[in-house]
């Protein structure tokens, strides 16, 4: 290492410091923005979309190669206004001290609040592949609860960290909000910063080093991570229904989805008939996966590593299914990955074993519901699972016996949008809560406050000890029975 990147990466993490610093010192010298105040951030972060709105899109779409302008409307810039308005209308009531019983210890005059404070500086650590989301979500939430935040973005998002760097100012000063590019090293030396919390969206190998970077500081995590999420398509569900659902998120943002449908499990005799619907929806859909509606895959990277792993599974006996009739192109410079179902595919092939972030869709079959859930409990805990079925018993038997971070039933991914309803996974798909009140109280200290009252009950405790003290004791232990 020369003595010229050691400058620049002292410099790096010096800037990085320093903005930490001064977002502190403004926490500090304003611990507990009113509601007012915290209403005028979230309404702020609204203008800042619809002000910008066009090149917001626009620089997704770039930073992708093209990124359907129809899914970051409706993936992106909608989800976050109706949060800021969902959580407007929510706040003042989130924010309200909580009353709590007391115990006898403290009776009869005194009380106890919980009281919802703001933590300080929240460091948000933002993927690519949804970062308008991923960014103004939790934003609305850290902001909501009265922090502060450094957002540090992906290195393949930098067209839109460019704008977000440019036009931030115009509504935040930067001890209130900084948006940071990754230029090599940034994730590292961010993660390492002494945050009041830290949230990360991305994979389970990163959050592990973030988590481990964090310990350090003693700083608290939530990490929004991934896995293999499964639709299950009950014996009673239509076909074509199930088709035509899974079908549309699987290919939302060319399969590029935390929460999407990674793999399927069909009973045995649905398998003909789910393909042959596919090719029709598909044909209807995306007549030329060349048009600006079919997302390209993020970069030339994950572009061959799609390929590489629909490769590895036809090695190994798998049946490719190619939905597009050969449009696909290895040498396509948009990088738009041609979408194929996988059948007899089987647990050695890769992609059965990591998540696939792509438009590749594995088929499973099975005999009963015991096999189902059985075969995913035998994995790591997905962050979502999709029973598809309209028979109550069987719904709730993989509700009850499958744990995942979240559950769509009959759809997929739908929960995740639901502003009242917390979003987060477990296990390996993660830690932690946002969205929603979830959200607030994630980024809030829930603070208990005891007031002591006129009368102390106490003094009738109080050394030496003798025969009032032991009968305040044994009256004490008769009102625990």
């Amino acid at each position: 290492m020369n003595t010229q990147t050691l400058t620049s990466e002292t410099t790096q993490t010096t800037n990085l410091v320093n903005l930490l610093a001064n977002q502190r010192q403004a926490y500090l010298a304003s611990p507990t923005p009113s509601y007012q105040q915290r209403v005028e951030d979230l309404k702020s972060l609204a203008r800042m979309i619809r002000d910008h709105q066009d090149e917001l899109v626009q620089a997704v779409s770039k930073d992708y190669g093209n990124r359907s302008h129809h899914e970051t409307l409706f993936a992106e810039i909608f989800p976050a206004l109706d949060g800021i308005k969902d959580t407007i209308k929510r706040l003042k009531k989130w924010m309200k001290p909580q009353r709590r019983h007391i115990d006898i210890t403290a009776f009869p005059t005194s009380s106890t609040k919980v009281i919802p404070q703001p933590l300080g500086v929240v460091g948000v650590i933002v993927p690519w592949n949804f970062p308008i989301n991923l960014s103004f979500g939790p934003l609305i939430n850290i902001f909501a609860a009265g922090n502060r935040a450094m957002v540090k973005m992906s290195e393949n998002s930098r067209n839109l960290t460019a704008l977000l760097q440019r036009i931030s100012s115009d509504y935040f000063p930067p001890d209130k909000l900084v948006f940071l590019e990754e230029t090599g090293g940034v994730g590292i030396e961010f993660s390492a910063l002494k945050f009041d919390h830290l949230i990360f969206t991305g994979s389970g190998t990163t959050g592990r080093k973030v988590m481990a970077a964090a310990a350090a500081n003693l700083t608290p995590v939530t990490l929004e991570l991934g896995g293999k999420s499964p639709a299950i398509v009950g014996p009673d569900y239509d076909t074509d229904t199930a088709v035509e659902r899974v079908l549309f998120w699987k290919l939302f943002n060319a399969g590029q989805i935390c929460t999407t449908v990674d793999y399927l499990l069909l009973p045995e005799d649905k398998v003909d008939a789910f393909v042959e619907k596919a090719k029709r929806v598909f044909k209807k859909r995306y007549p030329d996966i060349q048009h600006p509606d079919y997302t390209s895959v993020i970069d030339d990277r994950s572009f061959q590593r799609i390929w590489s792993t629909l490769d590895d599974a036809l090695a190994k006996g798998a049946t490719a299914i190619d939905l597009t009739d050969g449009q696909g192109d290895r040498n396509d410079t948009l990088k738009k990955f041609p979408a194929h179902l996988l059948v007899n595919v089987s647990e050695d092939m890769e992609v059965m074993q990591r998540e696939i972030f792509g438009p590749l869709l594995p088929i499973k079959t099975y005999k009963n519901r015991e096999e189902v859930a059985n075969y995913i409990n035998s994995g790591d805990r997905p962050l979502a699972i999709y029973p598809f079925t309209k028979d109550k018993e069987l719904r709730d038997y993989y509700i009850d016996h499958v744990m995942s971070g979240g559950v769509s039933v009959n759809n997929a991914v739908l929960h995740v949008g639901q502003h009242d309803i917390p979003f987060g996974g477990v296990g390996e798909s993660g830690m932690g809560h946002y969205h929603g009140y979830e959200g607030f109280l994630t980024f809030s200290k829930l603070r208990p406050v005891f007031y002591q009252g006129p009368l102390d009950p106490l003094k009738l405790m109080m050394p030496p000890y003798g025969n009032l003290a032991n009968k305040m004791m044994k009256l004490m232990l008769r009102l625990t029975k």
